[in-house]
């Protein structure tokens, strides 16, 4: 906006009225005065000229010392510079749905001794055999601090953090402590939160081939919650916990022993029992990765980098996503797999033979380095249309809700990645937010020809789809109260509470 040229002051006296009305009788005195000193060749005169010579000779001379000692810098704007500014606007009040509690909706969370939770990762440097996970359970499971100008985009410095695939059950039994749907009276509640850290347990005993000794903690916290007595109360079925790892780390039947003649070097994984319990069957179970056919499992997302304090957070993040440009038609960041996961290797092909995709290889060592920092994988993302999501050593990835918080619409190559997965969260109609390529169909060979069929409007509309998506797949904040939005811990309660309630009451 330009700026007015503001109108000086006036006075009560013109400029002759200034000089006239008091100075009539010293009008000839300065007269003559400035025609002796400034008119005659004079010595006064002469030494005047000098001084002023002098004068403008020191003062040019001090000017040009200030120039040389301190030249003037040229400000750059880039363009995320100019996005982040852009997302920086006043909103009045919240635009998103605030999610309220009611009688159906009422959470007790159940104070379990520290074996089964907190006990697990004061033994963090030994929880998993891949790496140390002290750095990844810090702060209620966010991880380590992300400095806002390492991710390259964001203008909020509080709220990201490098989080781990696997500690969505940390964080959620963080979220619902502070929860304002939480009761402290048992007789009030509608759902009873058991907080098992399920997933760390299977971590920690990722090759144990002693069947007892892998068991040990999963039959202990079903001797425990069955003794309580609100268990008795609906047999356990308005009870649930969350698991930060995915289903078949505890679907081994009980009776399998196969493992068993395995050595303790052996490389061979070792599923737990849980789910397979009856106990645990009873329950709802909310899960990163849900067996799609068993109806007491529901999958919730994987945790991602950003967790807002605030809805004004959020919605800068979003209109940043909204004006970011994206010179890369689609990407890939992921490594070769074999077997079920091999169309991974058809990527990265298709992806390094064209020039409208950008690949982040995560091979070798420099490769999984930078696919283990928030910033190069967002880099990529939030410069891309479209993000290419295979299935992994799982049909799950993270990557999948990366590429929502980037605000880049996802391709999938099988339906089991998100559409059988995450009901409470995504739209029935996957169109809307998603393209969907069979991995045994000819078009997954051909990518970008597909790609390049979408009209950019419909792109358009897909992108704003998932930007809306955004505060339901976010976790936000465990020490945030009323930050004004529905996290996805919000969702996951109120489509707990629903399937609860039917199904008590259908009995």
């Amino acid at each position: 906006m330009s700026s007015r040229k503001q109108t000086p002051p006036s006075f009560p006296w013109t400029e002759g009225e200034k000089y006239s009305s008091n100075n009539n009788n010293n009008n000839s005195k300065f007269k003559e005065i400035f025609y002796y000193f400034f008119t005659l060749n004079t010595i006064p005169y002469v030494l005047v000229r000098c001084c002023a010579l002098l004068f403008l000779f020191l003062s040019a001379s001090w000017l040009l010392l200030l120039l040389f000692c301190f030249p003037p810098t040229t400000t750059t704007t880039s363009s995320n510079d100019v996005v982040r500014e852009q997302a920086q606007v006043a909103e009045p009040q919240s635009p998103f749905k605030i999610p309220t509690c009611d009688k159906n909706m009422s959470v007790y969370v159940y104070t379990l001794p520290p074996q089964f939770n907190l006990g697990l990762l004061s033994q963090c440097n030994n929880l998993s055999i891949k790496a140390n996970m002290c750095p990844a359970v810090a702060n209620s499971g966010l991880g380590q601090p992300l400095n806002y100008s390492r991710i390259g985009h964001s203008a909020v410095t509080s709220s990201w953090y490098i989080t781990h695939q696997y500690t969505a059950e940390i964080i959620f039994h963080a979220r619902l402590q502070n929860h304002p749907c939480r009761v402290q009276d048992p007789a009030r509640a509608s759902l009873f939160y058991v907080p098992f850290y399920g997933g760390f347990d299977a971590l920690n005993k990722y090759r144990e081939a002693n069947l007892t000794v892998r068991d040990e903690l999963t039959f202990s916290l079903v001797d425990y919650i069955q003794a309580q007595p609100w268990w008795q109360r609906n047999h356990g079925k308005d009870h649930f916990m969350a698991l930060g790892t995915v289903v078949w780390d505890f679907m081994r039947t009980v009776n399998n022993a196969s493992a068993s003649s395995s050595s303790s070097s052996s490389k061979v994984r070792t599923p737990g029992t849980l789910l397979n319990l009856p106990a645990a069957e009873n329950m709802s179970v909310l899960i990163i990765e849900r067996h799609p056919w068993q109806p007491n499992q529901h999958g919730i997302p994987y945790p991602s980098y950003f967790h807002p304090s605030t809805w004004r957070e959020m919605v800068a993040w979003q209109r940043m996503m909204r004006l970011m440009e994206r010179p890369h038609l689609f990407s890939f960041v992921g490594a070769r797999r074999k077997n079920k996961a091999a169309i991974r290797n058809e990527f990265i092909r298709q992806c390094g033979e064209s020039t409208r995709c950008k690949l982040l290889n995560c091979e070798g060592p420099d490769g999984a380095r930078k696919c283990l920092q928030p910033r190069e994988i967002l880099r990529v993302m939030t410069r891309s249309q479209f993000c290419l999501q295979a299935p992994g050593d799982t049909p799950t990835r993270r990557s999948t809700f990366d590429s929502v918080l980037a605000g880049c619409v996802p391709v999938f190559f099988s339906r089991h990645t998100a559409y059988s997965q995450y009901a409470w969260y995504l739209p029935g109609d996957a169109s809307r937010y998603s393209v969907y390529i069979d991995e045994k169909s000819n078009a997954s060979r051909r990518i970008e020809e597909e790609l390049l069929k979408i009209s950019s409007e419909k792109v358009k509309m897909m992108r704003e789809e998932i930007i809306d998506l955004m505060p339901s797949l976010t976790y936000a904040h465990p020490n945030a109260t009323d930050f004004g939005f529905g996290d996805a811990v919000d969702v996951a309660l109120a489509s707990l509470a629903k399937h609860i309630d039917e199904l008590i009451n259908s009995n």
